[in-house]
């Protein structure tokens, strides 16, 4: 504990001195009733920037994209009642992703609680399913200890949201402001080191696999372990695959990486994953949108290894041989360190030279299916084709936000991302909405980066008001809006399994996004002509101290390929409507 005895303080005027004591650098928010104390504490600091967003779930959405690119922890203050149930899709997503965050909520005073108060709703009840842990604070003695516990507790183990519910008195009251340095609780002790026994029999297996396949996830970006990752594929020369939520993980320029794996990952990811004889999973989960459905996956005899933190999620979907609990990043190293020892023996047992050869010239041959070409055209602009000029115009070396959709599977397959943390979506509870509170999250973290939206005229509508806040605070990303003028990915279902019954997948009443822009004060660009996509990028990203929305007009029909059908396995791929 800190020894500083000072004059009593309000709780509101705590919650800041320990946002202050953390490092924050922004918090997003939207003020109201409940939290008028601490937004009055707020007014008077000036350690910290308050981000006022149109929309709480924007803030919840923005403080995750903080996060995520930031390798910080993310902050949002909301206010009680519907403030709280605006922000719980935001939380859910966040949580979903194992992303770091605390989120400060207002709470109707003390006495009124369980009373049905105006802007009173059960905050901890609610928001219980949908954050790693939540806080309601009963005294102003306890909340600058609790407030250290959720920024622990958030950043530590598999990551999460935090929520710390604040009644109004409690923000009222006064108590000497005592912040903890140092936290220990009980009932929570996360573990990192993994079990090195358990690390020697993996080595053991990796050695003598034959099909061997590296499968990373969201998890090795969390863990900072990237580095580690890349070594490990550089040293044993065997193919990789990273999730939705692992790209950038291992570089996609790399040989040895293969693309994404699953429902719409590439044809050699997906016939590496069923047919390797050793399957090391790192920092990633047997989500059913990767690994289809189980009973097909484990038709084919496997080993498979499973590193991760949280050993809820091994063995969730998919029998594992060897599991290792710990932190991603200590894992690796001493999984690599073990490597280097076994290696430097002369009586070692080497990989399987040849094998690895026969196994890497069949997936060549997968390769060769060349499985994310696509039709060009002169008449319509091709999704993938503005995707591939992004990459070309920004060097490969932008942030990119997106939302959920079509356009999220052709940014993830065609931007080619050689960094962690500059791919940000929700890959988890797939959240439309969240692409531009994401691009403002991002910016705001890292101001002089380039930062593009990818999106949809469906997506787009969902948070399109905080066009205001862009404004406001100077954000100035690029809003790369792919409109097919259909709810895309609905529309590709609904041909595929529902006898192309269009079922209010038609978006009939699109406003004018170019003026809708101009309205909020940006640039607004329409693009119809597939010559002109590149010239239309290279000046918008020119336009550094402006946002620019671009509005491209798609191929209406184009659908995304390859695809694994919910229900099948990842060998029962669609190549691309010839296959249907």
């Amino acid at each position: 504990m800190s020894n500083e005895t000072s004059a009593p303080i309000t709780g509101a005027e705590i919650v800041v001195r320990c946002l202050a004591e953390e490092g924050v650098k922004h918090v997003f928010g939207y003020p109201g009733g409940a939290v008028l104390y601490i937004y009055d504490a707020i007014f008077k600091q000036d350690k910290f920037q308050h981000v006022l967003v149109r929309h709480e779930q924007a803030a919840v959405h923005a403080a995750d994209a903080y996060s995520r690119s930031s390798n910080t922890v993310g902050v949002a203050l909301v206010t009680s009642g519907p403030g709280v149930t605006n922000a719980v899709t935001g939380l859910s997503t966040a949580y979903m992703d194992s992303i770091p965050m605390v989120v400060i909520t207002g709470q109707v005073p003390s006495h009124a609680i369980g009373q049905d108060a105006f802007q009173e709703c059960d905050t901890v009840g609610i928001t219980r399913p949908v954050v790693k842990h939540n806080f309601l604070v009963k005294d102003v003695k306890d909340l600058a200890s609790t407030i250290k516990k959720a920024f622990y507790i958030a950043r530590t183990g598999r990551p999460g949201p935090v929520l710390v519910d604040i009644p109004k008195d409690i923000s009222m009251h006064k108590c000497a402001f005592d912040y903890p340095r140092e936290i220990e609780m009980r009932s929570y002790k996360p573990v990192d080191k993994g079990h090195a026994g358990q690390i020697r029999k993996a080595v053991q297996l990796l050695q003598g696999a034959e099909r061997p396949m590296i499968y990373a996830g969201g998890g090795v970006i969390l863990a900072n372990a990237s580095n580690e990752l890349n070594r490990l594929v550089e040293k044993t020369g065997f193919p990789v695959t990273n999730t939705l939520m692992g790209l950038g993980a291992s570089r996609s320029s790399s040989p040895h990486f293969v693309g994404m794996p699953g429902m719409h990952g590439t044809y050699e990811a997906n016939m590496a994953m069923q047919n390797c004889d050793v399957l090391i999973a790192i920092g990633a989960r047997f989500d059913d949108r990767v690994i289809g459905n189980p009973k097909h996956f484990a038709s084919n005899p496997r080993k498979i290894i499973h590193i991760d933190i949280d050993p809820s999620s091994i063995s969730k979907r998919v029998k594992v041989d060897i599991p290792i609990v710990g932190n991603v990043k200590d894992v690796l190293v001493e999984l690599l360190s073990q490597l280097e020892a076994s290696t430097a023996q002369p009586s070692a047992a080497r990989p399987q030279t040849h094998a690895l050869q026969a196994w890497w010239k069949q997936i060549a041959e997968w390769r060769g299916r060349d499985c994310l070409a696509y039709p060009r055209s002169n008449e319509v602009i091709k999704p993938q084709s503005v995707i591939e000029q992004l990459h070309k115009v920004t060097n490969g070396d932008a942030f990119i936000t997106s939302d959920v959709g079509q356009h999220q599977m052709w940014a993830a397959q065609y931007y080619g991302f050689d960094k962690p943390r500059r791919w940000i979506n929700s890959g988890g509870l797939g959240t439309m909405g969240v692409g531009l509170p994401y691009a403002m999250g991002v910016q705001m973290a890292n101001p002089d980066a380039t930062v593009a939206c990818v999106t949809g005229e469906g997506s787009i509508q969902m948070c399109i008001q905080e066009l205001a806040t862009c404004k406001q605070y100077h954000l100035t990303p690029k809003i790369i809006l792919l409109n097919n003028r259909f709810l895309g990915m609905v529309r590709q279902w609904q041909q595929i399994d529902y006898g192309s019954r269009y079922s209010e997948s038609y978006m009939d009443s699109l406003p004018d996004f170019e003026k809708l822009a101009e309205a909020y004060g940006h640039v607004g660009m329409r693009i119809e002509n597939p010559n002109d996509v590149e010239g239309s990028l290279r000046e918008a990203f020119a336009m550094k101290d402006r946002l620019v929305f671009m509005n491209f007009i798609t191929d209406q029909s184009e659908n995304v390929w390859p695809m694994v059908k919910a229900g099948s396995g990842l060998s029962e791929m669609l190549l691309g409507s010839e296959d249907l």
